[in-house]
């Protein structure tokens, strides 16, 4: 049984409770007694901290102390607080060579007509605006259950839809990062071909989006409008008639044995708490560095969830010119938030505060821990295409359906997604698999988790052998093997594009 709190770094100012802890516990590892309740989770202190200074969690400043607190006591959001202050951003400092496995492994993988590889084979109803998207799902449930017995090889048709498209600008920079989206949605290998559907007289008009991203009707690409069409009912008919048509070829596909270098993984974490950084959060680093030393790449991305730790990635960036995109990412969030009225440390949400995270930094130090201890290899915009392999940054809001779906549009064909609290997402077309973060949430919600990192707590597993576990999983997943959220039938629901720029 693991000890009742941890040190996480000999430097650490606080402990973390692995289980309730009452007041008046002795904690003789560390020489104290806890003065207070403390939930699991939860920081209570190590040491006297007076009024005004740091207070460190692995070694990292995670606020600074509102009030005098003595050995014991709880620390949370009544007596801890952020503010800012200097980052040493060492660009390259801590470049590494990458290691070359002994063994290269493989995934059972689909090679589409163009070169790109795909891990689920789905024919995709996607809608240019809200008013298309009743239309896009009647056509997407035509071939629900039993329909599609005659093509086994096809995963499914699904309908991608959202509630944007209109009452927008028809240029710009909010209408241009729908398109990126819905054109890496339209491109990605994990769709065998592509229904597109438009009303006719939205903002986001079907021609246009068609012209600004380089894309052209195809065999795998089929369009329509409804006004063009003469109607719902007209275009639900009609859409089915392409879908029967489309069938047949998205069904003649075989998957082969293809090197890791084809995957692409988007990391997120969600439903965060304070053990996420101790258990899922590093596991799942280690088997990102599994992936990039077999050549695959790794998408970290929600910036206001790695502000204040993105000195940690700059020092691993590759050239100064991508840790300095990062910082300026950054920054644009700074502008972004103070212009709306907000701030940085908004986040954590209230479920991330039970959960025991007291402050941003707190939280961004466990997130940034998913990205393992590879180079930063690029850093790229929402939803732009991830052409570099390793370590990637893709700027995204916090918020995970938004940030999953600019990682799937710029090519992640899995996404891992932990969570403390219990998250229950999916994200069609690329499966995601659950990491929970303790072994109490994994076992009551186990119908929705699909690894349990918690056991590294409980002394069962290291960090690195969770690693192993993972990276093992996410080959078996990428080679067609269901994940619990694709067991559920979610992913369709959950396309959610950043939503930039005013409502009209």
């Amino acid at each position: 049984m693991a000890p009742a709190a941890l040190r996480l770094n000999p430097n650490d100012d606080v402990l973390i409770a692995t289980r309730d802890i009452p007041p008046g516990t002795p904690l003789p590892d560390h020489l104290i007694k806890s003065s207070d309740a403390i939930p699991a989770g939860h920081k209570l202190a190590a040491t006297s901290i007076a009024t005004g200074a740091p207070v460190r969690r692995y070694n990292q400043i995670i606020g600074f102390a509102t009030r005098d607190i003595t050995p014991g006591q709880h620390i949370h959001l009544h007596n801890l607080a952020m503010h800012d202050f200097e980052r040493d951003y060492a660009f390259c400092a801590d470049v590494i060579d990458t290691p070359v496995p002994d063994q290269q492994r493989t995934f059972q993988g689909i090679v589409r007509p163009n070169g790109t590889v795909a891990t689920r084979n789905y024919i995709g109803v996607i809608s240019s605006v809200n008013c298309s998207a009743t239309v896009c799902r009647q056509i997407a449930d035509a071939f629900r259950g039993e329909a599609l017995a005659a093509f086994p090889n096809v995963d499914g048709v699904v309908s991608i839809t959202h509630k944007t498209g209109c009452g927008m600008a028809s240029n710009g920079e909010g209408i241009d990062v729908l398109r990126r989206v819905t054109a890496g949605y339209i491109r990605h290998p994990n769709f065998a071909a592509v229904l597109f559907i438009g009303l006719g007289c939205e903002s986001n008009q079907v021609s246009s989006l068609l012209g600004a991203e380089g894309l052209a009707e195809s065999d795998r690409l089929r369009v329509m409008t409804i006004q063009d069409i003469g109607g719902t009912r007209k275009t639900i008919e009609r859409g089915i008639e392409l879908v029967r048509e489309l069938l047949p070829v998205a069904n003649r596909v075989a998957r082969e044995p293809l090197p890791i270098s084809h995957l692409t993984v988007g990391l997120q974490c969600g439903g965060s708490d304070g053990y996420s950084g101790i258990t899922a959060n590093p596991a799942l680093g280690a088997a990102m560095d599994l992936l990039v030393q077999h050549g695959g790449t790794a998408i970290l991305s929600e910036t206001p969830e790695i502000y204040g730790a993105e000195h940690l990635l700059t020092r691993r960036a590759v050239s100064r010119a991508i840790g300095e995109k990062l910082v300026d990412r950054i920054h644009w969030w700074e502008r972004y938030t103070e212009r709306l009225g907000g701030e940085m440390n908004n986040n954590p949400s209230p479920g991330n505060k039970a959960g025991g995270l007291t402050t941003i930094l707190e939280k961004s130090l466990g997130a940034v821990a998913k990205a393992g201890t590879s180079n930063l290899s690029d850093v790229v915009e929402y939803a732009q295409p991830v052409t570099t392999r390793g370590l990637v940054f893709m700027d995204t809001p916090g918020y995970d359906p938004v940030s999953a779906t600019g990682q799937v549009a710029g090519g992640a064909n899995v996404i891992c997604f932990t969570t403390g609290r219990g998250s229950v997402y999916g994200c069609k077309p690329s499966p995601s698999l659950k990491l929970a973060t303790n072994s109490l949430m994994y076992g009551h919600m186990s119908e929705d988790m699909d690894i349990n990192c918690g056991d590294i707590l409980d002394g069962a597993s290291t960090v690195q052998q969770k690693g192993e576990e993972i990276f093992n999983r996410i080959i078996e997943i990428a080679s067609g093997a269901a994940t619990k959220s694709e067991e559920h039938g979610m992913g369709e629901d959950e396309f959610a594009p950043w939503i930039l720029g005013p409502t009209m």
